[in-house]
Parts: C-alpha cells; structure tokens; sequence
C-alpha cells in the first residue's frame, strides 16, 4: 500500500519518509538485521538444547543414596511403571516439540533467504504454529521446580533440579526469541504482485 509504520509511536507515513515527524524514530519497512537475530538465537538455543538432554534433569536425594534421570530416562522409567500417557507427554513437551521448533523455525529462515513464493500461507500458518507453542514450551522447568519446591523433607527425601533444568530452559528462552525475532513479512515478499490490467 505504499506505508511505513513507526515502530515507536504507530503513526502511518508514506513510503520512502525517512523519519517519523512525531517522534524523530528512523522508518524502516523491513528489519535489516532479523534474519541474523533468527538465526544467532536459534543456535544458542540449540547449543542449549544438547546439555539439556545429557545432564540430569532432576537429583532425588534420600535415606538410600542420590538418584538422578535425564528428561528421556525419565520418560522411560514412567514408562516402566505403567504410566504410558504421562511418558508420551513427557516425550513431546520434552523432545518432540523443541526439535519440531528448531526445524520450522529452521525451514521457515532458509526459505526466506532463498526467496521461495511457494506455500506461502502454510508457511505463514507454521509460524503462527510455533508462536502458539512456544507458551507452552517452559512446562518440564514448572514441573521441576514445583517438585523442587514441595518434595523437601529434610534428610528423608529431597529434590532438586539438575544442569539440565537450567539448560532446557535457556533454550527454550533462546527459541522463543528466535522465532519473535522473524519478521513474517518477509515471508510475503516472494510473493509477485499481479500485473495491473492495460487501458486501451
């Protein structure tokens, strides 16, 4: 439509204005730098997606001596004790869904830098897609430090969260702002503009 918003004060200028009138806020249609940002967080996520899945997640302390699980370890140990629906919601918040987030976000920043005009409006839709979970993505960090926070009878049982937990979240922080950092416009700029009608 030939407009620019300011991103300080949300006044609308003509396209080409170089600064807004209102507050003096430099105009820029597009963020030169966003795919860098997508791209510098979404490693750092990913960097702190590997540990997080190494280390333990919780460390159980009792009369017994010290048990400690990884995020998968202790899936499979739910798992063995015949809670298959908690197993299978521990996987996906766990693993399913931060590796999915990687490879959209991923899908979604390459497409760009290649210029694809192709299925524009599902790529649009998997954004809207990774925004939506990305709430919900912190759900293993509550989980532990409610646990953490309740489970402490002195020297009889105690939990605590492991590296992990620390970790996990740090990359879940990191994806969250790799994918605000995408700018969905340029998604639409693949998109050829129809050719205006001739006048005879």
């Amino acid at each position: 439509m030939g407009l620019v918003t300011c991103t300080s004060c949300a006044r609308v200028w003509p396209m080409g204005t170089p600064t807004c009138a209102r507050c003096g806020h430099r105009l820029q249609s597009r963020h030169a730098n966003a795919l860098q940002w997508v791209w510098a967080f979404w490693a750092t996520g990913l960097m702190a997606y590997i540990p997080a899945n190494l280390y333990p997640m919780l460390v159980t302390q009792t009369l017994t001596g010290t048990q400690s699980g990884t995020i998968v370890g202790g899936a499979i140990q739910i798992a063995h004790h015949g809670e298959w629906g908690i197993a299978a919601i521990v996987l996906i918040a766990s693993v399913v869904i931060p590796v999915a987030k990687f490879v959209a976000i991923a899908y979604l920043a390459l497409s760009v830098q290649r210029g694809s005009a192709r299925h524009l409006h599902q790529k649009q839709h998997l954004y809207e897609i990774v925004e939506f979970i990305g709430r919900w993505s912190m759900i293993d960090v509550f989980v532990v430090a409610i646990l953490s926070a309740l489970v402490q009878l002195s020297v009889i049982a105690s939990i605590h969260p492991g590296p992990a937990a620390l970790t996990f979240a740090l990359s879940v922080i990191f994806t969250m702002l790799s994918a605000r950092s995408f700018d969905t416009r340029l998604i639409w700029d693949g998109h050829a503009a129809p050719a205006a009608p001739e006048v005879s």
